[in-house]
This record gives C-alpha cells, sequence and structure tokens, in this order.
C-alpha cells in the first residue's frame, strides 16, 4: 500500500526535477577552470556542502562554476543560482537571497529551504575572495547585514563571523562576546535561529 504522507514530501515543482536531473554549470573533474573568486560553506557532517567558483570581468560574474554534495533540492538550488547569477554585477550577485533563488524554483518543501541558503552564502563569499585577492573593497558586505540585537547593535554577519572562525558555537558565548539578548532580551529567538542556521553552514 503506497505510504501517501511519504509521498508528499518528496513532491518537487518540474523546474526543482529539470535542474536537479540537469544541473547547469556543474564543476566537471576535466574543466579547466581557473577561478578568479572561490567560496565554500557547508559541511559533509551535517548533509551539505557547497563550492562555487567566479569568473569576474568588467565588474560582472562571466562565467561561474559548482560543487553540491547534498540532496536535491540542494543541487537544484545551486544550479539555479548560477543560471541567475552568470552576467549579474557584483552587487546584484551578492543580494541574491535564498527567496529569490527558490522563487525562481517554483517553490521548495519548507523542511528543505534551508538548502537554498547555502547557494548564495557560497557566492557570497567567492566574490569576497575576489575583492579580496584584488585587493578591492567591499561595499557590499554592510550593505546585507540585518540588526537581530537591536539594543544591542548585533548583525547577522558577526554572528556569521564568529560562528565561522569558531570563537561562538554557542547562545551563551556569542551572548558573552557581542552582549546580544542581554538587555530587553526580545531578540533571543532571532539570536538562536541564526546561530543555528550559522552552524549548519559552518560547523566541521
Amino acid at each position: 500500500m503506497e505510504n501517501k504522507s511519504f509521498v508528499a514530501q518528496w513532491v518537487y515543482t518540474d523546474t526543482v526535477k529539470d535542474h536537479f536531473m540537469n544541473p547547469r554549470n556543474i564543476w566537471k573533474d576535466d574543466e579547466d577552470f581557473s577561478a578568479d573568486g572561490m567560496g565554500e560553506v557547508g559541511s559533509l557532517a551535517c548533509g551539505d556542502q557547497m563550492r562555487v567558483g567566479i569568473k569576474v570581468k568588467d565588474g560582472k560574474i562571466s562565467d561561474l562554476r559548482w560543487l553540491t554534495y547534498g540532496c536535491a533540492s540542494a543541487i537544484a538550488s545551486t544550479s539555479m543560482m548560477s543560471e541567475m547569477a552568470i552576467g549579474m554585477s557584483l552587487e546584484d550577485a551578492y543580494h541574491l537571497t535564498p527567496d529569490m533563488i527558490t522563487s525562481a524554483l517554483g517553490g521548495l518543501p519548507e523542511h528543505k529551504f534551508h538548502c537554498s541558503v547555502l547557494g548564495d552564502k557560497a557566492l557570497r563569499a567567492a566574490i569576497d575572495d575576489y575583492l579580496e585577492k584584488n585587493g578591492l573593497p567591499n561595499p557590499y558586505k554592510n550593505s546585507t547585514a540585518k540588526i537581530l540585537c537591536e539594543c544591542k547593535g548585533v548583525t547577522d554577519v558577526q554572528i556569521e563571523a564568529l560562528v565561522k572562525s569558531g570563537k561562538c558555537l554557542t547562545f551563551e558565548a556569542l551572548s558573552a562576546e557581542t552582549g546580544c539578548s542581554t538587555a530587553c532580551g526580545k531578540c533571543k529567538n532571532r539570536i538562536i535561529e541564526a546561530l543555528e542556521e550559522f552552524r549548519h553552514i559552518y560547523s566541521k
């Protein structure tokens, strides 16, 4: 007898299926692709890991390749991200969001939404790497920051950096380092959600 509840969990749009079965711009083993910038996020321990390499010309992403270890959503969302990013200015590419990628795919199951987060973060990391390697300023990083703790002015970008460095992997450590959630405390749930997301992306 068919388990209808199980089948429902695996319903994807035709666009997701297409990008999963026929991923675009994937980095092939025998391909000589010399990236101007490289970004890698995720962890095999958590199940998803992505690497993105970009070529840049005249301030735009002229080409992109990627490798992903993960589920169908992770593969499809990274494939879609690659199509969207090629031809974009660095600024526009830096501001690609999970919602934009998911919308272009026609939606993802709610429990799979986190998979799309890695594609945009790997792309940002590749742009960061390109700008740093070439001694160029990075005006985009702060423009994407969201204040999660208004009392202390703590942003998601700060939390991401602290988790990525391994300095703050618990709420207690993060609170002690930044002072977040030590005043009114209304931000605690937002802080914990961000912390869990970044731990998923950067934990080894």
